[in-house]
């Protein structure tokens, strides 16, 4: 079939997933076992428009669009309604994080996902969710859960826990994939914001709490969480998912290489007062006490000690629940780098602004700021 000129037959050239950033945008490790033998989307994505793949967070990357579907939606000839288009669009290897597999008649035969999915964005250049590829930015747009409960082999009680998570959230603890099922983590759901992938390099222990370094966290959700065909082994959690030839295993180093390339990107021209950023900083290193913790240059205390230097719920005033159901029981302190592309803040999003961070530090740290004094740390932390 094709629609201005444009074959849907999967046209994705070979790429040399030894690369780092190959594998990041383009590597599903055999994860089609999930989503589309299991949870059989590739059937649900027959009926889903690009309009409403934008509506739950999708995006689209515009240089992957050849220059006559790029004048075609200029001048609206395309039809964002019609759910042919988003076959066209996946054999394209257009949608950011979803890998298809569309056949000469514009059917979607297998679906996959990526890391791009949650871990990148675009810069909405040519329209709203349709732009340059912003690798490592997280996408709180993106609603992980009302695409899981697409699937027409959920429950409805289940679709209604997926359908509770919201934009830019996603329970990494709520269960695991073993390759032909789901093993039960815990019996209910705590969403988590989707965490930035850049500005990791220096920082160690790199999950809320401070589970394992990056690429042990790339392992559990490649295979548990994303469905990938490999093996996860942790006894603490305690988790056990075998799977051979093991497809996750042997690409995460080169992962992690892309991975710690990818730095936290500078605040846009203008977005914060220089001056009032300059006395922030005097702030934030005396009588806010931010740097006893977020101890430049990589904001962050984790790496004080050998093995990670965490903090309990008690301490820091966050909620308990999610650090319980981890390996730790605490919560690391997060870096700062880039604080300004992705709030809301801290784990749960519980703080909506960065003026809410310091108010919920300053009652639970007994400090005393001045207004003027928490406008001018805002402006620092907008800066760094």
């Amino acid at each position: 079939m094709i629609f201005l000129g444009v074959t849907t037959s999967h046209s994705r050239p070979q790429r040399d997933l030894v690369n780092g950033q190959a594998i990041f945008r383009y590597d599903t490790f055999g994860d089609e076992q999930l989503w589309t033998g299991t949870l059989q989307l590739h059937d649900a994505i027959e009926t889903v428009s690009p309009a409403a793949a934008l509506n739950v967070g999708l995006k689209v990357d515009v240089a992957a669009l050849p220059r006559s579907v790029i004048r075609a939606l200029m001048d609206g000839q395309i039809n964002l309604n019609d759910p042919a288009v988003t076959a066209q669009l996946l054999a394209l290897d257009a949608v950011v994080g979803v890998v298809g597999r569309v056949n000469a008649s514009g059917e979607v035969e297998s679906i996959g996902i990526t890391c791009a999915l949650c871990h990148s964005t675009v810069d909405d250049s040519f329209a709203a969710g349709i732009g340059r590829r912003l690798d490592g930015w997280p996408n709180r747009d993106l609603d992980v859960g009302a695409i899981i409960a697409l699937s027409g082999v959920l429950t409805d009680a289940q679709r209604a826990l997926f359908n509770s998570w919201g934009p830019g959230k996603f329970d990494p603890r709520l269960q695991a994939f073993d390759g032909t099922g789901f093993i039960s983590l815990n019996a209910t759901t705590f969403p988590v914001v989707i965490p930035p992938a850049y500005g990791l390099r220096g920082i160690g222990f790199e999950t809320f709490t401070g589970d394992g370094p990056i690429s042990y966290w790339n392992n559990y959700v490649g295979v548990t969480q994303m469905g990938g065909h490999g093996s996860f082994i942790d006894p603490r959690i305690p988790l056990t998912v075998t799977q051979e030839p093991d497809e996750v295993m042997p690409i995460l180093p080169a992962l992690l290489r892309y991975q710690l390339a990818l730095r936290a990107p500078a605040p846009p021209r203008g977005s914060f007062n220089r001056v009032a950023a300059r006395r922030g900083e005097r702030v934030f290193t005396t009588v806010a006490r931010c740097a006893e913790c977020h101890i430049p240059p990589t904001y962050t205390d984790v790496m004080r000690t050998p093995a990670p230097f965490l903090h309990a719920p008690t301490e820091i005033g966050a909620e308990p629940e999610y650090a319980s159901r981890s390996v730790t029981g605490m919560y690391r302190t997060s870096p700062l780098r880039g604080i300004w592309q992705h709030p809301p803040y801290f784990h749960d999003g519980s703080a909506p602004t960065l003026t809410a961070v310091i108010d919920h530090y300053e009652a639970v740290l007994g400090l005393v700021l001045t207004p003027a004094q928490k406008a001018d740390l805002v402006e620092f932390l907008k800066s760094l």
